[in-house]
């Protein structure tokens, strides 16, 4: 993660109207969000989402730099966090959810409750869920990587080049392919919890 963008090369988001978009995101809408909400919830697509979620914008490569160390400086000792990446070239957003903090002391983070996905351009309901299957090495804390999960799953090195997905501690991969891929963008946001309004106050 190693460069910066002018605004004239910032990437456009995926077949979406400019109001459907949440605040601040380049890449996802409020569909996103509320499937990603549920999963974090363990509900099924169907389901009522009660409560909701806030997603804040925590880090963006089109503004703070496609950079790891500025990833970690931003990121480092944050909760609940939702990585967001859109692979250049193609229609795929991939993302993970990590519930703990992100350190840069190349530890594995442990937990049963992250789960990683992928989403396709030409569909919202063309998704990827990918839930923990080893816990030990659910989170991948490393200083000279990005946001990554697993051992292999969904690892981010730079912009530019070694980004790559590889089933090995989530249950199913989220790509079709193991090839790697550059980020166009990667955004990160702290999931805050809005506690539900009491109707009778």
């Amino acid at each position: 993660m190693s460069e910066r963008r002018g605004r004239s090369d910032r990437p456009r988001p995926c077949n979406t109207r400019e109001s459907e978009k949440i605040v601040g995101s380049r890449i996802i809408t409020q569909q996103h969000v509320e499937f990603i909400s549920k999963w974090i919830d363990r509900l099924e697509i169907t389901d009522q989402l009660i409560p909701s979620y806030e997603f804040k914008l925590l880090f963006t490569g089109s503004r703070d730099g496609l950079d790891r160390d500025k990833f970690h400086e931003i990121c480092d000792n944050k909760l609940r966090t939702v990585t967001i990446v859109k692979a250049k070239g193609s229609n795929e957003i991939l993302g993970g959810y990590n519930p703990l903090e992100w350190k840069s002391n190349g530890s594995y983070g442990i937990t049963n409750d992250s789960f990683i996905f992928s989403f396709n351009c030409n569909g919202i309901n063309n998704y990827i869920l990918s839930r923990i299957m080893n816990e030990n090495n659910a989170i991948k804390n490393n200083f000279y990587h990005g946001p990554s999960f697993g051992e292999n799953d969904l690892v981010i090195w730079s912009s530019s080049f070694g980004n790559y997905c590889k089933r090995s501690s989530y249950l199913k991969p989220i790509r079709q392919t193991k090839n790697k891929f550059i980020v166009e963008e990667c955004e990160v946001f702290q999931i805050i919890h809005n506690e539900p309004i009491d109707s009778n106050n």
